[in-house]
């Protein structure tokens, strides 16, 4: 499938989604797709959300919702995001039930009409922002922020029952394993690891993190090829189409992504790392509730919400 024939089929089944709902649901569930305000105010915390939650969908409406959020992810990461989701019972449950968290306290909204040049939609709610523009047939997916708490549950037998970002956490730690003394310690931002991800839910990328680390460029063997899984591992949170187009893109800076590690870097442990690069940006933070809480988000700091797209079709459709 290619990258307008997935646009085709979101726009499809946006409107599907759109089609399923009453008047009200639908007037809640949108928002125009100029209003930039309410484009980037995104967020992974519990809070009030604009759009149309799914405590207010009936079981088809629902379903028809799942179906446009299954179309921008691949199928690993769509199965990541229901775990996450299935998982806010699980905190409830942990936490005596205190905060009345629960897996339909998610919501849709669609912004513009499916299908137009430009128009896009979110799915967000405790640990899950997924926001995709998509600007003359071409996809943009990002932030695409994925959490978990617990990220890890244990059966008593100490059996893996669910881990839902485990490859986050693992492939990082086998890119420290696999760096020389010196490369580790030029990939080293300290022994403290921050209690979040540093860029929060900036709304933009125009000031990231300190230039630090080491370049994927640098690394060789075993290095090269773990810090390139890595990369993937991210870009693989997307469809086919998207992850390859994005991977093209990528590939002439690939070398100057920069990789750094702060805190220990060691299963349940608090750690946070980092890639950053000219068209590619990650976060990892697992600190919280014992490093057993993990935020993960990535961007794309020139074409987040669709920036690089929407400069481009202005040029095409509305210079002077």
């Amino acid at each position: 499938m290619s990258n307008s024939e997935s646009a085709d089929r979101m726009a499809s089944l946006a409107s599907a989604f759109l089609g399923a709902l009453d008047d009200q649901a639908r007037a809640a569930a949108t928002f125009a797709f100029a209003d930039d305000d309410a484009r980037r105010d995104w967020h992974y915390i519990p809070r009030r959300r604009a759009g149309l939650a799914f405590l207010a969908m009936d079981a088809a409406q629902q379903k028809a919702a799942y179906g446009l959020v299954a179309s921008g992810l691949s199928g690993s990461a769509f199965a990541a995001v229901t775990t996450i989701v299935g998982l806010e019972d699980v905190l409830d449950e942990l936490e005596g039930r205190a905060r009345g968290r629960h897996r339909a306290d998610y919501s849709v909204t669609v912004f513009g009409e499916p299908g137009n040049s430009t128009w896009g939609w979110r799915f967000e709610g405790h640990h899950v922002s997924i926001n995709v523009s998509i600007v003359d047939g071409a996809i943009a997916a990002a932030p695409l922020f994925l959490g978990a708490n617990p990220a890890e549950v244990q059966a008593p037998s100490g059996s893996i029952v669910v881990r839902p970002l485990a490859g986050e956490e693992d492939l990082a730690l086998h890119l420290v394993a696999t760096l020389s003394p010196t490369l580790r310690n030029e990939a080293m931002l300290g022994s403290d690891a921050p209690d979040d991800i540093l860029t929060t839910n900036d709304p933009t990328l125009d000031e990231l993190p300190e230039v630090a680390g080491v370049r994927l460029g640098a690394l060789d063997g075993a290095a090269r090829d773990a810090g390139t899984a890595l990369v993937d591992h991210y870009l693989d949170r997307l469809p086919s189409p998207e992850a390859e187009g994005w991977r093209r893109r990528l590939a002439p800076d690939l070398g100057e992504i920069r990789f750094a590690f702060a805190g220990v870097a060691e299963h349940l442990r608090p750690q946070y790392y980092r890639l950053a690069g000219p068209s590619f940006f990650v976060e990892y933070d697992n600190t919280q509730n014992e490093a057993n809480h993990v935020h993960t988000v990535l961007r794309d700091p020139t074409g987040d919400f669709g920036d690089d797209l929407l400069r481009a079709h202005v040029e095409r459709h509305h210079a002077p």
